[in-house]
C-alpha cells in the first residue's frame, strides 16, 4: 500500500465510452462523471477489493503516460 492519493478526471480517461463507463465504479458510484475527485490509496485499495469481490465494477479510468521517455520493449 503507498500514501499516494488517485485523481479520477473522467474527462482525461483515453477509455471514456458508454461502454466502459458504464461498467465502471466511478459511475455506478456517482451516477456519472465527476469533475474530479480524489482517492486516498486505501479507498482506492478498498475499491479493488469490492471488485475483485464481484461487488461493484472495477474502476476503468486508463491514463495517458506523461513521460517522454517510452522505450519499447
Amino acid at each position: 500500500m503507498s500514501n499516494d492519493s488517485v485523481v479520477i478526471d473522467c474527462d482525461h480517461c483515453l477509455v471514456r465510452s458508454p461502454s466502459a463507463c458504464g461498467d465502471c465504479v466511478v459511475t455506478v458510484l456517482l451516477g456519472g462523471p465527476p469533475q474530479g475527485i480524489h482517492l486516498e490509496s486505501e479507498e482506492v485499495d478498498a475499491l479493488d477489493e469490492l471488485a475483485k469481490g464481484g461487488l461493484v465494477p472495477p474502476l476503468r479510468l486508463v491514463t495517458p503516460v506523461t513521460s517522454p521517455h517510452l522505450e519499447a520493449g
